[in-house]
């Protein structure tokens, strides 16, 4: 099958996590034999006229590829409903061919909010796609009583985690290769450092840790998408009289995530809004205890108690939780073991199957049509 993917975020050298999990996708559904082509955006920075400048170039470009080779593709597979969808749109009815969209959340959470103009577009982009993937249960139902796509045209599950990459590790042998203390009570988050994500409820979260065990540290691994805000968290930091005990470590390669969750005794994810958290989930996949936020399908992760759950924006809850979890080794043990079966659920073999099936099946719609 020869397969084109539109996407608003793909990793680079100089980005090489900057939407990782459309490219793990493109790289499984090549093992399986099919030909990839990506159409996507590279280049993470944020900013208005970066962002129109960018933008403007990855359209023009996508529509020339698809102007050139266009009736080449069995299907189209747009990641992000808005803007990824208006190219698959445009083309699929050019060319007859089948595209499937898949929503991440923030399409549909901030992008598809930001005016009528692009909501109006996302709902045609949905409606006219051959199937809608979800990865998250609050977005399957916004897509479905919020923008009209009937129920058997959407399926729901994650981008999934890669088992090559995140699995257990002894802790103290990763501790030890990251240079690490095994006195100390490491807790770890890994994601972009942006307002959406929660970081300020975790820098006013963690002192209350400390206070109740002196030896914990916190490692925050991720891009800052503006320097400004980071600095105001380091600021933050210094005022708490904590900024010692927290250090930021910038990017890392997904391997490099995974050795620092193996080696740390605690992952938090204290999100404002998140559609499924598979970070969260691979962060389970080796073997470390998980306190999120109950947002979005964050909390149907951490459901069952695979993880601990907390209301976002509620630092001091989020304190409780995590330092109940790091002191509590019944629960920690308990919450490891479920976590396994969670991450094991969500593995990326059965989903590329899963997205294979549903190319399948829009492919069969169409040549019937």
């Amino acid at each position: 099958m020869r397969i084109l993917v539109i996407s608003n975020m793909y990793p680079s050298a100089s980005a090489p996590t900057f939407g990782i999990f459309v490219k793990n996708q493109v790289e499984a559904l090549m093992n399986k034999g099919n030909q990839v082509d990506v159409a996507a955006v590279t280049n993470p920075e944020g900013g208005r006229k970066n962002a129109l400048k960018k933008y403007s170039s990855w359209m023009w470009s996508t529509f020339r590829r698809l102007r050139a080779s266009g009736r080449d593709f069995d299907v189209i597979h747009a990641h992000y409903a808005f803007p990824s969808g208006v190219p698959a749109r445009m083309m699929a009815k050019k060319f007859g061919i089948p595209y499937v969209v898949t929503c991440h959340g923030g399409d549909l959470n901030k992008m598809a909010k930001k005016g009528r103009f692009i909501r109006n577009q996302t709902k045609r982009i949905l409606q006219d796609a051959a199937h809608v993937i979800v990865v998250g249960e609050d977005l399957l139902q916004q897509v479905v009583d919020d923008f009209g796509v009937p129920e058997d045209k959407v399926s729901m599950f994650s981008m999934g985690v890669d088992s090559r990459v995140f699995y257990p590790r002894p802790q103290m042998d990763m501790q030890e290769v990251l240079e690490l203390s095994p006195y100390e009570k490491h807790i770890l988050y890994v994601g972009n450092i942006i307002e959406e994500k929660g970081i300020e409820d975790l820098i006013e979260a963690f002192p209350k840790v400390k206070y109740e065990l002196p030896n914990a540290r916190l490692h925050i691994i991720g891009p800052a998408k503006q320097e400004e805000y980071l600095q105001k968290l380091k600021d933050r930091l210094t005022e708490l009289d904590a900024a010692e005990a927290v250090t930021f470590h910038g990017a890392k390669t997904q391997q490099e995530a995974a050795e620092w969750m193996a080696a740390s005794d605690l992952f938090v994810l204290p999100s404002h809004m998140e559609g499924f958290g598979l970070v969260a989930v691979e962060a389970m996949a080796c073997g470390t205890p998980v306190v999120g936020t109950n947002t979005g399908g964050l909390g149907r992760v951490l459901s069952g108690g695979a993880g601990a759950v907390t209301e976002p924006k509620h630092p001091v809850s989020l304190a409780e939780q995590m330092a109940h979890v790091l002191e509590d080794r019944h629960k920690r043990a308990a919450m490891i073991e479920k976590g396994y079966k969670k991450a094991a659920a969500n593995d990326a073999e059965t989903v590329t199957e899963q997205v294979l099936e549903i190319y399948r099946q829009a492919q069969q719609r169409n040549e019937k049509l």
